[in-house]
């Protein structure tokens, strides 16, 4: 008989300083304690995280925050995803991996993993306490916000299109110009 092997997020971590991954060549995160394959980079899912990086570094830094581009994050000990772009306490983190209580804001950019991410990868964000998540929806060119963890769900979920500018509520100055984003033309 065979079960899953279940990793903790030491045992994910150790099992990444050793090497473990690297002969891989594979993008993953730990979710749940299974480790996941995350989706190739392309061109356009490239494209938007170097859009929202820019922009969010720009009108988050000077708010006194930290701006992380595709780094790890601890959510739980069986969960250790890796954001797009995360909004944090601005403080550096030497010592350990950002928690949920540094995190602001967590923006995932979806082209072919909306369903993930709306779905599951929403559901540990909320469970953990992460106060805004923010997935931008490629393919339907609109951003699902959602704020107000409770119960392992976010209780409040807007749809944003072109030519709404969103702000997020740790920062409600910070809009974010989504025709600009959808590189629509103006009418």
């Amino acid at each position: 008989m065979s079960t899953r092997l279940l990793l903790t997020v030491a045992e994910y971590g150790r099992i990444g300083e050793a090497g473990g991954f690297d002969s891989l060549g594979r993008r993953i995160e730990l979710i749940d304690g299974e480790i996941h394959e995350m989706s190739p980079v392309g061109p356009i899912h490239s494209d938007f995280i170097d859009y929202l990086s820019s922009w969010s570094i720009r009108v988050a830094e000077p708010a006194g925050m930290r701006v992380r581009i595709q780094s790890d994050i601890v959510l739980s000990d069986s969960t250790q995803p890796v954001p797009d772009v995360t909004w944090m306490n601005g403080r550096r983190y030497l010592d350990r991996l950002p928690l949920p209580s540094d995190v602001r804001l967590i923006i995932e950019v979806a082209d072919s993993s909306l369903s993930f991410d709306l779905g599951t990868k929403a559901d540990r964000y909320a469970d953990a306490g992460v106060a805004e998540l923010w997935v931008v929806d490629v393919t339907h060119r609109c951003l699902h916000a959602m704020s107000d963890p409770l119960g392992g769900t976010y209780t409040q979920r807007r749809r944003f299109e072109p030519p709404q500018q969103p702000a997020p509520l740790c920062l409600p100055t910070a809009k974010l110009d989504l025709a600009d984003l959808f590189d629509e033309p103006e009418a």
